[in-house]
């Protein structure tokens, strides 16, 4: 059952803008929100895991948000690299000089003249400054840098909402594997029952073999699906450790159970006017597409002159006591005179990168608006299903005492009795995966809306 959860979460989460996270394949290259920094000692006694704290943890621990967090530092660190071109740079130096000038091996023969010359010594320190004072490029590089920095750290900031949604879906898979797990062991118990009573009444000569059977056929089957249920949430533990950062070895029982509140908020234009408002993502693109247009522009003011100075300014002489200051400024005007084909090639490779951002751009905004309608529409449906497997729960346990009675009595066979169990195993499935679909669909919408860092806003009740 679980298996079909697991898809119902891939397709779910593919609409969005991040890699999708799938918590029950993980692939850390393709998806760094799978992966984490693992963190803290192992103890020997198993822990409560609340989902608050899990999502504390992945906001610290989780592979995704450290490495938006180092791309940041890399972007900033490009801003400053871009500033430094439009500021002026002084280089200061202090050098000793010792020379003894041989004139013959110069070519230099003079009678008269000593052949050796020294040796004798200078001190020169001296600063010198470089500064471009008009470079048109410079400039609408660094802006482009600015916009990237920006772009960044809005991203790194969107990655808060990709952890939560992670995380969260994580938690929630646990959640419904231990339900799963309960409703087994439930059915285990009652099928247990039931065989005892098979028994007892094969023994006692009122019911046939074929009864005795059945029931421990239904035990079995059982008794199997409850081993792959262990087994799944085991696996999906190890799977919610890893991008939480918590070390493997550590034990941990989930705290919390699965919410369940009613969802009214469906109207679908406040959402998406909201999610264009809030969105990080969709901000970090309208950033990169601003770089972009900085580039496209550099890449013309390629064509324009510019303006440097140079200029240095020391003190120089046999001794720092007999010295004396000197100095020189040079600027220069430098026109490009051919270079056609490099000028063209920079701005066609410029273009073709702004066209793809603003193209990006535009499918982002319509993603933006898909993303909400998807979120909304898998709320509602899911709302639909656990009002129904409520129902279909209840029922199918009443029908189940109702065969158990007649069985009882001797007025039926167990077949009845295995077909109720089956029911109600059916009915108890169906519940808890639809449960698990509303609650990742909320966590989907406020992920869709920006908001997930309020995901208690969305993903609450009892």
């Amino acid at each position: 059952m679980l298996a079909g959860i697991a898809a119902f979460a891939a397709c779910g989460l593919a609409a969005q803008t991040a890699p999708p996270p799938q918590v029950a394949a993980p692939d850390q290259k393709s998806n760094p929100f799978l992966g984490s920094v693992a963190t803290g000692e192992v103890s020997a006694q198993p822990i409560d895991l609340s989902l608050d704290d899990a999502i504390q943890r992945g906001l610290k621990n989780n592979l995704g948000i450290i490495l938006s967090g180092t791309q940041s530092s890399g972007a900033r660190g490009q801003r400053l690299s871009q500033l430094q071109a439009l500021l002026p740079t002084v280089d200061l130096s202090a050098q000793a000089n010792v020379l003894e000038v041989d004139l013959p091996a110069q070519g230099l023969r003079f009678p008269g003249l000593p052949t050796i010359i020294g040796p004798f010594g200078y001190v020169d320190i001296r600063a010198k400054l470089n500064w471009t004072l008009i470079n048109v490029n410079s400039l609408r590089s660094y802006l482009a840098a600015r916009h990237n920095f920006t772009a960044a750290t809005l991203t790194a900031q969107d990655a808060q909402d990709m952890v939560v949604l992670t995380v969260g879906n994580a938690y929630l898979l646990v959640l419904a594997d231990q339900a799963e797990v309960d409703s087994a062991e439930a059915q285990l118990a009652t099928a247990k029952v039931s065989l005892d009573q098979a028994v007892a009444n094969h023994q006692a000569g009122t019911a046939p073999l074929l009864d005795e059977l059945r029931a421990r056929v239904d035990e079995q089957t059982i008794d199997q699906q409850l081993i792959v249920a262990r087994n799944a949430l085991d696996k999906d533990k190890l799977a919610l450790a890893r991008v939480i950062g918590l070390p493997l070895a550590q034990q941990f029982n989930p705290s919390d159970k699965a919410p369940y509140s009613a969802f009214d908020q469906f109207d679908v234009d406040a959402a998406i006017r909201q999610a264009h408002a809030n969105r990080k993502d969709l901000a970090a693109m309208v950033e990169q597409t601003k770089a972009a247009e900085e580039q496209r522009k550099a890449a013309t003011a390629d064509r324009f002159p510019t303006l440097k100075f140079q200029g240095d300014y020391g003190d120089i002489g046999v001794t720092l006591g007999h010295s004396h200051g000197t100095g020189d400024a040079t600027g220069t005007a430098s026109i490009p005179v051919f270079k056609e084909f490099e000028f063209r090639g920079e701005a066609e490779e410029a273009q073709s990168q702004l066209d793809t951002q603003k193209a990006e751009l535009s499918d982002l905004n319509a993603q933006v608006d898909a993303d909400v309608r998807d979120a909304l529409l898998d709320i509602r449906s899911a709302q639909q299903q656990v009002e129904v497997a409520r129902s279909s729960v209840a029922l199918a346990h009443e029908a189940l005492s109702e065969a158990q009675q007649r069985y009882k009595a001797g007025v039926s066979d167990n077949l009845a009795v295995s077909q109720a169990q089956a029911s109600v195993a059916q009915a108890d499935n169906q519940y808890v995966a639809s449960l698990y679909r509303h609650n990742v669909a909320k966590l989907s919408l406020a992920r869709a809306l920006g908001a997930g860092q309020n995901y208690k806003n969305y993903v609450g009740g009892k």
